[in-house]
């Protein structure tokens, strides 16, 4: 009990660990849409923010250079004596300059140079432009730091005729950054409230977004299971969305193979069950017969009658190992036991096998190919156990159908090319008629006219493993013109 309830708990945590492991399509989705806007959500609050102050600087820059031109109008160049260098001179009232300087003196700077690189007005804090002076008139712009405070500087050189070492004159303003800086941080704050309220919101759609999409999903999840268990008709892909039907299609094709499988294991059945109905009604019939004589006291007629019991018997067995062959061989789920093995030292063993039986029946049995301990001797990547079936149930055929005195030969042929490797195995039996020759590799099928017990699966099985391992196997006539004209079955099977 200790064990069992053991083995029951190990049981329930590996259903747990698979339910754990088990990915959630939605949840997925959820994320791969979620978790970039959440990733994008602070780097588009810098870039918010960085936009804003480019917004909050337009303006105040546009006022900060009009300034500058309305006190450079004031500045004028004023011609000396005879030789004499120009001077400038400014009219600049202090009226005017209390206007300028507005309601926060302490924020705003001026200065006004002049020929000679002179203060003539403004302050004296502001540092001269590390470059050459460009007298065109356009206001030119910079950052500067005065007093530890960050000022916008405005600057532009007054246009004049240059003379005895004048240089033009120039005016600057300055401002600090406070009110850009007020005004930015406003804008930002405007833009990133309605993301704080549009997020949640978009969140909320994405969810109901994506419950709807995924609605036809569950509605066909639900059409799946409501199912009876043996309807493998195709389903319905008309109301699917056209993302679906890929997998709607994969599995309309899954339950057409099903159909398919199904019914031919259900006429595999049925043909097994009606073929070993005649051998079991064969025992039961001799069994009373051999009761019936038993109760007379003939011996010869028991004797018969056990003979006749010990065949049927043999015909059963013989049948139920060849059912069991074709279950192996269409067994595609069962575990393979794919390995790299020696196909001349098979054919050896298998023709060896048959040694005593065609002697029994005077058969010339031979194997004509490379010997298994050759360099050259042909390897194949396969299940040794199916294709040694395969070559059993040729050779099999073979010695049953060719008639006392005849020859049966088991051959390996090298192919030039070096990609597949050619089993023949030919007789100087009865042959098989040309309109016959595709029908003889179905299930139970037997050629007319022979009276030779078999199960009619040989051959099937034979065609079976040969399409497991990916090869080709034809059936021709050894002597079309001979009155036995024999067989020769060629299988092809790739070496990798």
């Amino acid at each position: 009990m200790p064990a069992k309830a053991a083995r029951q708990a190990t049981e329930r945590d590996q259903d747990d660990a698979a339910a754990t492991r088990q990915s959630s399509l939605f949840g997925d989705i959820l994320d791969w849409m979620l978790v970039p806007l959440l990733l994008l959500w602070p780097l588009s609050v810098v870039v918010i923010w960085f936009s804003a102050q480019a917004i909050a600087n337009r303006p105040f820059d546009r006022d900060l250079g009009e300034t500058a031109r309305t006190l450079a109008r004031r500045v004028a160049v004023v011609t000396g004596a005879a030789g004499s260098a120009p001077r400038a001179q400014i009219n600049l009232p202090e009226t005017s300059v209390s206007i300028l300087r507005g309601d926060q003196p302490e924020s705003f700077y001026f200065q006004i140079l002049g020929t000679r690189g002179e203060r003539i007005a403004g302050d004296r804090v502001l540092p001269v432009p590390d470059e050459a002076p460009a007298p065109d008139g356009e206001v030119r712009f910079r950052d500067e730091q005065l007093e530890d405070r960050d000022v916008r500087v405005a600057y532009l050189w007054i246009p004049t005729a240059r003379s005895g070492g004048a240089i033009p004159p120039l005016v600057q303003v300055a401002e600090t950054l406070d009110k850009r800086s007020q005004l930015a941080t406003e804008i930002a704050r405007g833009v990133m409230l309605s993301q704080f309220a549009i997020l949640p919101l978009a969140v909320i759609l994405v969810w109901f977004a994506l419950m709807r999409g995924l609605r036809p999903l569950d509605q066909l999840q639900r059409r799946i299971r409501q199912r009876a268990a043996d309807d493998l008709s195709p389903i319905d892909d008309s109301a699917v969305p056209e993302e679906v039907h890929p997998l709607v299609g994969a599995i309309n094709d899954l339950l057409a193979r099903l159909d398919r499988s199904i019914g031919a294991q259900k006429h595999f059945l049925a043909d097994a069950a009606h073929q070993l109905k005649t051998p079991l009604a064969g025992l039961r019939m001799q069994a009373e017969l051999a009761q019936r004589d038993a109760d007379s006291s003939d011996a010869k007629a028991v004797k018969r009658s056990l003979h006749q019991i010990a065949r049927a018997s043999q015909q059963a067995a013989h049948m139920v190992n060849q059912l069991l062959a074709m279950a192996r061989a269409e067994d595609a789920g069962e575990g393979r036991r794919v390995q790299r093995f020696n196909l001349a030292a098979l054919a050896a063993e298998v023709v060896r096998d048959f040694v005593p039986r065609a002697l029994a029946k005077g058969l010339d049995l031979g194997y004509e190919g490379p010997a298994a301990n050759r360099a050259d001797a042909p390897h194949l990547v396969g299940e040794a156990l199916l294709v040694r079936e395969l070559i059993r149930n040729l050779v099999d055929n073979a010695v049953q159908y060719t008639p006392g005195g005849g020859t049966v030969t088991v051959r390996l042929l090298p192919d030039p090319y070096g990609q597949v490797v050619v089993l023949q195995v030919e007789d100087n039996g009865p042959g098989i008629p040309e309109t016959e020759r595709e029908k003889v590799f179905q299930a139970f099928y037997r050629v007319l006219g022979t009276d030779v017990d078999g199960s009619g699966l040989g051959l099937a099985i034979v065609h079976e493993i040969v399409e497991r391992h990916g090869g080709t196997v034809e059936v021709e006539a050894l002597n079309p013109r001979a009155a036995s004209p024999g067989a020769r079955f060629t299988v092809r099977l790739p070496t990798n």
